[in-house]
């Protein structure tokens, strides 16, 4: 028969044909599973149903050179990429072709620039959650410092200690293993993380934007119930951003599920968060410029004491003092696509925008004249206490040892030089 094969041609044909045929129909009509495909860079043979395929990038990557404005690029192979195999047909690549294929010789710098931008607002952060937390303790210790003013300041350095905090978390769950196989981002618990990131951030945009209508209602308003206002402004500062990240939340669940939520993918869902911080900014903005107005009008205003250089100089001084209170730097990036001068938009909100926080406690609590004062004031009557205490311990041990307390032992002399004041008055006036 071998001998009749090969001396047939026909035969040879024959066979040749039916195998080329069967080939085709396994390649392209494989009723179990997935047929060959070619997605114009990458050969994928037939599998069964549930089979993950893994194939090297495609060779065209291993070596090639790009001309970029006189400048030699090379590019490199990486790993591999892969497809599954399900019911429906082939899945889409995973990773895709750029992450995983090219390598640029300027992968080295651009992580080098994100980890000094994350560098640089973990300084932040932390210096201005330090910075916070001790004003808030500065003005709650002094009952004399509680208004509604200070209460507002309060408010607004309580969300700039939570939009801290929340940058933390959110960089420990997401970027704290370098290699991580990322099952954690698909769980509740990471979702619940940038849920709460949002809330803190959007917390603090509103308060910024309360600090400047409270101070423009100052200006423009003689009287006003102050405390009515202020839950007002409570509940515009806590309650909106907790209505708006609730209905975020809830149209991501249904709508865009996909991962920890920290990409927004979709304009119209993300605008939702967006579109109030936006709204604040600019509201905050006219405000500005009122303030500035109605400030110009008062220091040209001829009761106001000081030459025209004198008056330019509180001019921008009081401009300098509301800039980080109204939050003035976000509209320079506010309009702005998400994808547009983002290494600017880095360093401008992130870099620059951690120290905010510190900025404003700074100015508005370490060197604010009332907050000094009430310190100082403080301080004198620690030290006269103190120094009467320890003048009393060494001059009369027996008041020291009869558990009689400084502040007790300066009021008893006071007393009893008052007393011996009127006694050598009276003992004066029969004489006169």
């Amino acid at each position: 028969v071998e001998e009749t094969i090969q001396g047939n041609s026909l035969v040879k044909h024959t066979l040749r044909h039916i195998v080329s045929y069967y080939l085709y129909c396994y390649y392209f009509f494989n009723p179990t599973g997935c047929p060959w495909m070619w997605d114009n860079l990458t050969c994928w043979q037939p599998a069964d149903v549930g089979k993950v395929v893994t194939v090297s990038c495609p060779e065209l990557f291993e070596v090639m050179s790009l001309e970029d404005e006189g400048e030699q690029r090379v590019s490199m192979c990486l790993g591999k990429v892969s497809r599954n195999c399900t019911e429906d047909g082939w899945s889409d690549i995973f990773p895709h072709y750029a992450d995983a294929c090219l390598f640029d010789d300027n992968g080295t710098k651009t992580e080098l620039y994100f980890v000094s931008v994350k560098a640089l607002y973990t300084v932040g952060y932390s210096t201005s959650l330090v910075s916070l937390t001790t004003a808030m303790v500065i003005l709650c210790r002094f009952r004399k410092l509680h208004c509604t003013r200070n209460f507002i300041h309060m408010n607004l350095f309580v969300s700039f200690i939570l939009r801290a905090i929340s940058v933390f978390i959110k960089d420990g769950v997401l970027y704290a293993e370098e290699e991580s196989s990322h099952c954690f981002t698909h769980t509740v618990q990471c979702k619940g993380v940038m849920v709460f990131f949002h809330y803190c951030v959007m917390s603090n945009y509103f308060w910024l934007f309360i600090e400047g209508l409270y101070l423009f209602t100052l200006l423009v308003e003689t009287f006003f119930p102050e405390r009515r206002y202020f839950y007002w402004y409570t509940l515009i500062g806590w309650g909106m951003p907790t209505a708006c990240v609730t209905v975020w939340a809830v149209l991501r669940l249904h709508f865009d599920d996909i991962g920890c939520w920290d990409m927004n993918d979709s304009a119209a869902i993300w605008w939702v968060i967006k579109g109030p911080v936006v709204a604040s900014i600019m509201i905050n903005m006219v405000l500005f410029i009122g303030i500035i107005i109605i400030l110009v009008q008062k220091l040209q205003s001829p009761d106001v004491g000081g030459n025209e250089s004198s008056m330019y100089l509180r001019l921008a001084r009081s401009t300098l003092l509301l800039i980080p209170l109204f939050g003035i730097h976000y509209t320079v990036f506010a309009f702005s696509p998400e994808n547009v001068s983002k290494r600017e938009r880095l360093v401008f909100e992130l870099g620059l925008g951690s120290f905010q926080g510190f900025v404003v406690a700074v100015l508005y609590c370490f060197l604010n004249g009332e907050v000094q004062s009430e310190i100082k004031r403080k301080w004198r009557s620690w030290t006269v206490n103190r120094y009467f205490a320890v003048d009393l311990k060494h001059r009369h041990p027996s008041l020291a040892s009869s558990g009689v307390n400084g502040g007790t032992q300066l009021s008893i002399l006071s007393k009893s030089s008052s007393q011996i004041r009127m006694s050598s008055l009276q003992a004066e006036s029969p004489a006169t």
